[in-house]
């Protein structure tokens, strides 16, 4: 308990050291107020300070790599990366500025998901320093990544491929199929058998059943035989007719 009320009382000192800096020192005493809020994982509210800062004094460059760094641990990322490449080209800096400055940006750019950008970055920084083991991890690990990213959008891209072949082979039979009904249709259409049987044909046979003589389901032999019959009898009558008159009676009807 006792340690945690002189932890409080140290903190409150220093905001009110800091406050009274800002004061007399405006852009210094901002950048040590953003230092403090940074290193008690106040980003946001360190964010602020520097920028208060770098109203005062847009060339502090400790203001400026203080906020990129701040700005990454609230995921604003694009803007730190732009503040980074900026420091970047800076020839005044020292080496050792200019080394953490470039690591900071592949950070940057790494949370982004630029790995080429990522991989540039930790390699000028292990070309400055070759020791640099904090750089040498994080190339290593960016290049896994990287070949991860190519590995999932090859898998992507040949999924879609797979999809795209799916859907036109789908939409290949589908064509096939309307042809294939198109074609039997014709055929349908041109079938002499089809068109016997078509509607108009059907009408045609049943107008020519209609005009044809009732048989009253007399077959064609029981026809023939009353036919004959019937010739028979007239030819007898015929001959008794010769018999009385002599003459020749003709026959006007030929079955």
């Amino acid at each position: 308990m006792i340690s945690r009320v002189r932890y409080i009382v140290v903190v409150l000192a220093l905001f009110v050291s800091a406050e009274s800096l800002a004061q007399k020192m405006p852009e210094r005493g901002w950048t040590r107020w953003g230092n403090i809020m940074h290193h008690f994982k106040s980003y946001p509210h360190s964010v602020a300070a520097y920028e208060k800062a770098l109203e005062q004094n847009p060339d502090l460059f400790e203001a400026q790599y203080n906020l990129a760094s701040a700005m990454i641990e609230t995921q604003r990322y694009d803007a730190a990366e732009k503040i980074l490449s900026a420091l970047a080209l800076d020839t005044l800096r020292t080496e050792k500025e200019r080394r953490d400055v470039l690591y900071n940006l592949g950070n940057a750019q790494f949370a982004q998901q630029k790995f080429d950008k990522a991989l540039e970055s930790y390699r000028n920084v292990m070309r400055m320093n070759p020791d640099d083991e904090d750089a040498k991890f994080n190339y290593a690990y960016t290049k896994l990544m990287q070949q991860q990213q190519q590995q999932q959008q090859e898998q992507n891209q040949e999924q879609q491929q797979q999809q795209d072949q799916n859907q036109e082979n789908k939409e290949q039979g589908q064509n096939d199929q309307n042809q294939n009904n198109q074609d039997q249709n014709k055929e349908d259409k041109n079938n002499p058998q089809n068109k016997e049987n078509s509607p108009q044909n059907q009408d045609k046979q049943n107008q020519q059943q209609q005009n044809r003589p009732q048989q009253n389901g007399i077959s064609p032999e029981q026809q023939e035989a009353m036919l004959q019959a019937i010739q028979a009898e007239e030819d007898k009558t015929q001959d008794k007719l010769k018999e009385q008159t002599g003459g020749y009676i003709y026959n006007s009807k030929n079955w």
